[in-house]
């Protein structure tokens, strides 16, 4: 059987799914859904994801999210991963929490991304476990983060606010978009039309345009069976690695660092600190920071900016940087 469509680069949107093995509940009790939570706020930041929305349900959950560089792969390969570790951990398991490979519907920009964080910040409603005008006070879901104040720096509100009726991101605006989305909920012609516009099925959300482009993207890639698997070719990894070079120049530049003299020792601050800045903000790979910055063998390059975040120094002086280098 043919595996599901993969394609990626920069600006891609994508509606992604992944449910329990054998349906089981995976995010009830013991904090599993606060964590997966965690994991993805992480993931957001490690690889520059822009998350539309998100929902975590008890056997599954949705993300509607968009790439800034192609590494939906490798990002979705930390975050379930990650998050794997963290629920044996927690619970004394081993094996494998998820079903299998997470399901990626390549989604088009405005109105169709707009009905897919509909149709996530909905599911909490359609699963009855809060009425529509309380569905934003689930806890495990875009919806009440988007609300509240401060908000984590990487949800975007603007695309579907926008496609809800132009509405502004205000008290207001939210208090509108709320009564929008009951509307939704409740209207049943409105109900029916969100479910049977195929937002979790298939492998692309959008209009027939829309749909023309991927395949020649396809084409020019030279994937028209609709078998692409996820390996990057080699100029997309090229593409990456010109991303990283520049992220590492500009952190350089900032920490007053001579990447032309670095010093000899593969452990030296200098080279730690950047390597733990280009973890912290790009799916940057432990052998291109080895090679780079003379580190040594890949999993050295992991394990001197792994301890170097485990110090409470090593972690002010990383958020510091990141903070002041515009990338």
């Amino acid at each position: 059987m043919a595996r599901p469509l993969r394609i990626e680069f920069a600006g891609a949107c994508f509606h992604v799914i992944n449910r329990g093995n054998y349906r089981r509940t995976l995010f009830t009790g013991d904090g599993a859904a606060a964590a997966f939570e965690r994991t993805l706020a992480e993931a957001a930041a490690r690889f520059r994801w822009r998350i539309h929305a998100y929902v975590v349900m008890s056997n599954h959950f949705h993300l509607a999210l968009q790439l800034t560089e192609p590494n939906l792969s490798e990002g979705m390969k930390w975050l379930q991963g990650t998050w794997i570790r963290r629920y044996n951990a927690l619970r004394r398991l081993i094996g494998r929490p998820f079903q299998g490979r997470y399901k990626a519907l390549l989604v088009e920009p405005g109105h169709a991304l707009a009905q897919v964080c509909h149709y996530i910040h909905l599911n909490p409603v359609r699963a009855r476990l809060v009425p529509p005008a309380q569905a934003a006070h689930y806890p495990w879901s875009s919806l009440p983060k988007f609300i509240a104040r401060p908000r984590p720096a990487w949800l975007e509100a603007a695309e579907f606010l926008e496609a809800a009726g132009g509405l502004a991101d205000t008290p207001g605006g939210w208090k509108k978009y709320l009564t929008y989305l009951e509307f939704l909920a409740e209207d049943e012609p409105s109900r029916k039309s969100l479910v049977a516009e195929r937002l979790s099925r298939g492998w692309c959300v959008g209009g027939a345009e829309f749909r023309a482009s991927l395949k020649q993207k396809l084409a020019a890639r030279g994937a028209l069976e609709e078998r692409f698997a996820g390996l990057e070719p080699a100029t997309v990894r090229a593409e990456r690695e010109t991303l990283w070079a520049e992220r590492l120049i500009a952190f350089a530049r900032v920490a007053k660092i001579d990447l032309a003299k670095l010093p000899a020792p593969k452990s030296s601050p200098e080279k730690v600190l950047l390597a733990a800045a280009l973890k912290q903000t790009s799916s940057v790979s432990n052998a291109w920071l080895a090679t780079r910055l003379a580190m040594g063998e890949p999993a050295s390059a992991s394990q001197f900016v792994r301890r170097h975040l485990l110090t409470k120094e090593g972690r002010t002086a990383t958020a510091a940087l990141i903070a002041k280098t515009k990338i």
